[in-house]
């Protein structure tokens, strides 16, 4: 072999391991294309290939309770009846968890809308393939998430270590702030398996 058609190899094999890498470190951010896509075409046999639900749920109930259990610490020397609105929202937990647990609720997580913990929230559904408003439902005492935001969130992503992936959603620079997390399952594939309502 001369050391032309040498060269010519090695620079081929450089080329296909740089590919690979690049993949590798692009896979999340791919994965979160896909199920954003999935979640806002409401593709619930796309989404489950991108979400870990039962951790997905877990989370969700963690965080909720932890959202309403500050709601009471707040309210304790305010109004009893405020008091007790904050317990009755935190028996509808779960509730609130299995709704979010699904495509309308990933779709409302991945486009800036996450759950507050009020009682009967639901997340946005919609018919257009994407979190949109809808009114509030008295009759039935379930409400819906927050509107949807006029303006798309600022968002951040980026690895937060080898085989974790984090999505930040941030509407301003006065309003809070929440992540979507991402685990690397094998090489490339990567799933949405919790929030963290802290930002």
């Amino acid at each position: 072999m001369s050391r032309t058609t040498r060269s010519v190899a090695t620079a081929f094999v450089v080329l296909i391991l740089v590919a690979a890498l690049a993949f590798i470190y692009a896979s999340p951010y791919i994965a979160l294309n896909r199920v954003k896509r999935a979640a806002d075409a409401r593709d619930a046999q796309t989404v489950n290939q991108y979400v870990d639900f039962p951790a997905l749920r877990a989370s969700l109930k963690e965080q909720v309770g932890a959202l309403l259990t500050r709601r009471v610490d707040i309210q304790k020397s305010g109004n009893p009846l405020a008091i007790i609105g904050a317990m009755i929202g935190a028996a509808l937990v779960g509730p609130l968890v299995d709704s979010y647990a699904t495509p309308d609720g990933v779709a409302a997580i991945l486009n800036g809308i996450p759950p507050r913990g009020d009682p009967g929230e639901q997340p946005p559904q919609a018919g257009n393939g994407s979190p949109a408003t809808t009114s509030n439902a008295p009759a039935s005492g379930v409400t819906t998430a927050q509107q949807a935001p006029k303006e798309p969130p600022q968002t951040t992503a980026g690895y937060r270590s080898l085989n974790t992936f984090v999505v930040t959603y941030q509407h301003g620079a006065g309003d809070a702030r929440y992540s979507a997390i991402f685990h690397r399952y094998g090489l490339v594939s990567w799933k949405l398996v919790a929030v963290d309502l802290n930002g």
